[in-house]
C-alpha cells in the first residue's frame, strides 16, 4: 500500500530474488543440501552464511573442489555410558568409507562404515545438542546409530555435506546411467516419522511396552531409548500390492494392558503387528506415514532387502 518511487522499483528489478540467486547460488554443487523452512536452525543458518557471508557459491565457488578426504575430531556419544567424547573421524571418498578412531594414535579404526550404507540427519531436539548429527548405517544387516556433534556449526554442516559428496561420487560410479536428480534423491534423508508408541508381542496375552519408533524409508525400527545404538527390533515395510496393510485398530482388554488406546494394526505377509498411540492425532499421523511408504512400488534393491529381513532368525 506504500507509494514506491521509480528508483526503488528499478532497484528491486535489478536486485530481486531471482537475480540474487543467479549470483549467490551460481555454483552450488549438485550434492550440497539446500535446507527448507522445515530444517533445523544450524542447517538454515549455515546455508545463509555460506551464500552471503562466505560467498562459497559465487563465481567458481566450491563446485570444483573435491572433499576427497575429510579429517577431524567430533564428539561421539558412548554406546554404554552416554558420555560424549572426542573421536577422530576420517572420510575417504576414494575408499568410500567413514572411519573413526578412539585415539588419535590408534593404528586400527574402531569402525569402518561404507558411505553407501550411511544416512545422516540432524537431530538437535532428540539429542539435546544444538549441532547434533545422527549417523545411521547398516552393520551385519542391522541398523546401527551413532550420535555426533561439533561446537562449530560450520564444521558439522561441512561434515554433513562431505558425506553427501562422498555418496554422490560413489553412486556416480555404481550407477553410471542414473541422472543427477536420481542420485541426489538417494543421498542423506530425514526420517519419515519418529516418536513413541506402545508395542505388543506376537502372543495374544503379551503386554504392551513403550518404545521409541523411527520410520526410515522402508525400515521401521523400535528402541527402548531414542539414543540407543541398536534397535530392539526392525520391521520391513513392503508395498500394499505385496500384502502389506495398515489400519486403525480398537484395543481390547485381551491385548495385554496398554496405557494408550488409539491402536494401529500393521500387517505383513508373515504376521500382524499391533501398536497403540497416546492420542488420536498421533494415530492418524503414523497411519498416514505407513501408507505413504506402502503405497509406493518396491525397487529391485528393496526386494533384496526384504529377502534379507525374512532370512533373519
Amino acid at each position: 500500500m506504500d507509494h514506491w518511487e521509480e528508483t526503488q522499483i528499478q532497484f528491486l528489478e535489478n536486485h530481486g530474488n531471482d537475480v540474487a540467486k543467479k549470483i549467490y547460488e551460481a555454483n552450488v554443487p549438485v550434492y550440497y543440501y539446500k535446507p527448507t523452512h522445515k530444517d533445523c536452525h544450524v542447517l538454515r543458518e549455515q546455508w545463509i552464511r555460506s551464500k552471503y557471508e562466505r560467498k562459497e557459491f559465487v563465481g567458481k565457488g566450491i563446485s570444483n573442489i573435491s572433499y576427497g578426504v575429510k579429517k577431524g575430531n567430533l564428539f561421539k556419544k558412548g554406546r554404554d555410558n552416554g558420555q560424549y567424547l572426542s573421536r577422530l573421524f576420517i572420510l575417504s571418498e576414494m575408499d568410500g568409507t567413514l572411519k573413526y578412531f578412539t585415539r588419535p594414535d590408534a593404528k586400527e579404526p574402531k569402525a569402518v562404515i561404507k558411505v553407501d550404507s550411511i544416512n545422516a540427519s540432524f537431530q538437535p531436539e532428540k539429542m539435546k545438542q544444538f549441532n547434533g548429527l545422527q549417523i545411521t548405517y547398516i552393520k551385519d544387516n542391522r541398523t546401527r546409530n551413532i550420535f555426533l556433534y561439533h561446537s562449530d556449526g560450520q564444521e558439522i554442516v561441512s561434515w554433513f555435506n562431505a558425506i553427501r559428496s562422498a555418496q554422490y561420487r560413489y553412486m556416480q560410479v555404481a550407477f553410471p546411467t542414473a541422472s543427477d536428480n536420481e542420485i541426489v534423491r538417494r543421498l542423506t534423508r530425514n526420517f519419515i516419522k519418529e516418536g513413541y508408541m506402545e508395542k505388543t508381542g506376537p502372543k495374544l496375552n503379551d503386554g504392551f511396552k513403550k518404545r521409541w519408533f523411527t520410520l526410515d524409508n522402508r525400515r521401521l525400527m523400535y528402541f527402548k531409548d531414542p539414543l540407543d545404538a541398536f534397535a530392539k527390533g526392525e520391521v520391513f515395510l513392503g508395498s500394499s500390492e505385496n500384502g502389506y496393510h495398515v489400519m486403525a485398530e480398537t484395543i481390547s482388554s485381551s491385548h495385554g494392558n496398554p496405557m494408550w488406546n488409539y491402536g494401529i494394526s500393521f500387517s505383513t505377509p508373515e504376521r500382524t503387528y499391533l501398536f497403540s498411540c497416546e492420542t488420536e492425532s498421533e494415530q492418524e499421523s503414523w497411519i498416514h506415514a505407513f501408507k505413504s511408504v506402502i503405497s509406493q512400488p518396491m525397487t529391485l534393491r528393496e526386494y533384496t532387502i526384504e529377502a534379507q529381513f525374512k532370512r533373519r532368525p
